[in-house]
Parts: C-alpha cells; structure tokens; sequence
C-alpha cells in the first residue's frame, strides 16, 4: 500500500489506465486531452521564476566571478561536442538502414497540417537568432517564458547583487525565501502529475495509434533505436567517465522519465530536476546555469530527430541528395535547433523553419513527419532531459563543484573517480561557497 504513495507508481499506473482507455475508447480518450494541457501549462508557469531565484541564489555565494566565465565556456563546449555527436548518429542509421526508400512520395501534395506549421515557423537566420536572445523588457522574458532570456536576467541580477548587497542583504533573505515558497508551490503541483500524464497519454493513444503508427513503422523504430543507442552507448560512456553509476542516475531521475514519457515535453522535469540535481552533490551554481542553459543548447534528442528526418524526407520523395549536402544542412541544422525545443512539436517547428529557408528538400515531405510528431516527441524529450542530467554532473565534476557524499545519501552508490579533471584550487573554492550556503536558512525540499 506504501508503494501507492510513490509519485511514479502512482504515474505508472495512470499511464497504463491511459493506454487501455485509448484503445478501448479514442473518442473518450482525445477528449481528455485538456488534463494534460493544464498540467503542462501549471508546470511551464513555475519554470521562469525557479530558474530566476535558484541561479540568483547561487551566485550571491560565489566568491570567485571568474568560475562563471570559466563554467560558461566548459558548457557550451561540452554542449557542442556532444549534441554533434548526437547529429552524426542520426545521421549515421538513417543513410544505412534508409527507412523512407521505396515509399515515393515525391508527387504528395503538402498537408494543411504542414502549410500551417511551416507559415508559423517563419524564416531562420543568425542575426534574428541572436537577438531573439535579448528580451525587450525584464518583464517580457517572464511575460514569454522565455528560458534562455530568464537566464540571461537572471545572471545579470546575480553577479550585481553579489557585488552590491552584504550577506544579510533583505535582498539575498528574500531571495531564499521566495526559492523556499516556489519549491513548496511545485510540490503542490506535483501531487496532480498522475492525471496530467493520463490526459497527455490517452489523447495521444486515442488521436495516433493504429494507422499512423503501421505507415511509419520504419522510421519510427530507426528513430527510437537511434536514441537508446546515443543515451546508452554515448550517454552512459560520460557518466563513466565522470565516475557515476548510469543506472544510479536514471534511477534516480526516474519520476521526471515517466512524466516526459507520458507528456511528450521535457518541461515537465524540469523543476524537479533543479531540485534533485542540487540535492545530488551539483553545487548550486552549476545547476541554475548549466542546466536552463542545456535546454537551449544542448538538445540531444533534437540533434538526433534532424538527422534523420532529413534523411527521410530525401529518401521519401525521391529527392536526390548527397552526403556531402546532408552533412551541410546538419551543419545548418546544428545552429537552428537551438532553443525552444523542449516542447512536443519543438523540433518539427525548427526542422520546417530551416526547409523553408535553405530550400533544398521539398516542404511536401513534412507531412510525413507530422501525423507522427508526437510519437517521436517522446523519445526526444527523453532524450534531451537525459542528456541534460548528465550534462550538469559533468561540468560539475569537470569544474570540482560536486559533493560525493550527497550523491551517495540521494543513490546509495559512491562515485568514483573523474576523468573529467577539475581546474586548480576548485575544490577549496566550492566547500567556501559551500560554507558560506550553509549559513543561510536552509531550503525546503521537494
């Protein structure tokens, strides 16, 4: 009976209540999409504000401001090379088994689904990339939601604090308390994740499964066999390499993969994740920067997705294309993907948003990914949280800002070495910047 108290019991369980619900009854089971909107939507709405007060928190303790520029550079590093990796993958199986060879469907008329989705992506270019990064008011980037420009904020008001207010700064108090309140806030919210998971799980099973799932069989398994492949071999290869049990990390994230499992939308782990990952040995700074920063630019699961849905919308419609110009809009891809993907549909928005602008495949093919978008959602989302996770024990051991024996308490494993060295003197560092978190109230836990 205990074990019914378990938040992913209690998601299990719905999900399977969802999956028979949408065999045995699609019109009901579509009709209870709006559960999983609104859990979503609950979820999204805490994101801006977490991701403000825990990064904010962090650096009004950081004594040295040089470890940021330094953390900054080790992530999106770290960011690049892996999530390339990611793209070669993809882009590996995809030309091997070549899914959508045969299927010629060179002369099919573009979907109002695709015209739709195509019109709203717009065009893509560098410039408008990276203004897109600065928000028009500190209101609007909270106003949007917008991670990357909340993260930017967030930075600023950090480092200015740390450098204006005393550590019995009012400022620095309310800062902890209002991280206390929104942790405290996302709890409630989480008690509703069994029917969140349900709603987003039997819309899905009611709207797709049967004809969809048979048409496109093939590339959906080269898809998924393509993701475990990168989280297992790739994936758990770092965490290795970081001294960290992969099976004691996904266990220990397991709530988070179920949500993302029946949702689709990587938001929704988001949250816990700060929380879990800080109480796990990542110092605080790490996790308020490298992870926000990870769900703009490090999307492995959407690294994954291009590769092969270029691949397939060649093979599909008959269009010629070489390897040498697959590898070329990978490397276009590998720009556009970045930012607002962890959403389901994310990453087919930015695949039509860079089509329509290099013009090379025919705008036709994205009606075949479209009726099965959701289904490959969930192993992007998947993906990219997992990657994610790893991402931030990485430049935290990489930077010496991990606590073994919190990993330990949290996993019951021990860690063991690092081949991922931490810069001189960092260790010292963390365990001030430690010392000096403990002197502040403590945080409530989730």
């Amino acid at each position: 009976m205990n074990q019914l108290k378990k938040l992913h019991v209690q998601v299990l369980i719905a999900l399977a209540a969802a999956v028979i619900l949408g065999f045995a009854a699609p019109e009901w089971a579509v009709a209870m999409k709006p559960l999983g909107q609104a859990f979503i939507a609950l979820l999204k709405m805490m994101l801006a504000p977490i991701v403000f007060v825990t990064l904010v928190h962090g650096l009004t303790h950081v004594q040295d401001m040089r470890k940021l520029g330094r953390l900054g550079l080790k992530s999106l590093l770290y960011f690049e090379v892996v999530s390339t990796i990611a793209m070669l993958v993809g882009f590996v199986l995809v030309n091997v088994i070549e899914p959508g060879v045969g299927m010629h469907a060179g002369g099919m008329a573009e979907s109002s689904d695709a015209i739709k989705a195509t019109s709203a992506a717009g065009s893509v270019s560098m410039v408008s990339y990276l203004l897109s990064l600065i928000p028009h008011t500190l209101v609007d980037a909270f106003a949007k939601g917008d991670i990357i420009q909340v993260l930017l904020i967030s930075m600023l008001a950090g480092i200015a604090i740390n450098r204006v207010c005393s550590p019995d700064s009012v400022a620095i108090k309310a800062i902890n308390e209002a991280q206390n309140i929104l942790f405290k806030m996302l709890s409630f919210i989480m008690k509703l994740a069994p029917i969140g998971a349900f709603g987003a799980m039997a819309a899905a099973i009611g709207s797709y499964g049967g004809d969809t799932l048979v048409y496109l069989l093939k590339l959906i398994g080269v898809y998924y066999a393509a993701s475990i492949f990168f989280v297992c071999g790739v994936l758990g290869t770092i965490s290795w390499a970081i001294g960290l049990p992969f099976g004691s990390v996904l266990r220990l994230i397991r709530d988070e993969i179920l949500l993302v499992f029946g949702t689709a939308s990587g938001e929704v782990a988001f949250p816990r994740l700060i929380e879990k990952l800080k109480r796990s040995g990542c110092d605080e700074v790490v996790v308020g920067f490298v992870l926000p920063a990870g769900y703009s630019f490090n999307l492995d699961g959407t690294a994954i997705y291009m590769a092969i849905a270029i691949g397939f919308i060649a093979q599909a419609t008959d269009t010629p294309f070489s390897l040498l110009q697959q590898l070329g809009l990978l490397a276009i891809l590998s720009i556009t993907s970045k930012g607002g993907t962890t959403v389901a549909g994310g990453a087919f928005i930015k695949l039509a948003a860079t089509l329509q602008s290099v013009q090379t495949l025919p705008l036709s093919g994205l009606g075949l990914l479209f009726g099965i978008d959701r289904i490959m959602a969930v192993a992007t989302a998947l993906t990219n949280i997992v990657g994610n996770t790893i991402a931030v024990f990485a430049i935290a051991r990489w930077e010496g800002a991990f606590n073994p024996e919190d990993f330990k308490r949290e996993t019951g494993r021990t860690p063991g070495r690092s081949l991922l060295k931490p810069p001189a003197n960092a260790e010292a560092q963390t365990e001030v910047d430690q010392s000096a978190q403990k002197n502040q109230p403590h945080t409530q836990r989730t």
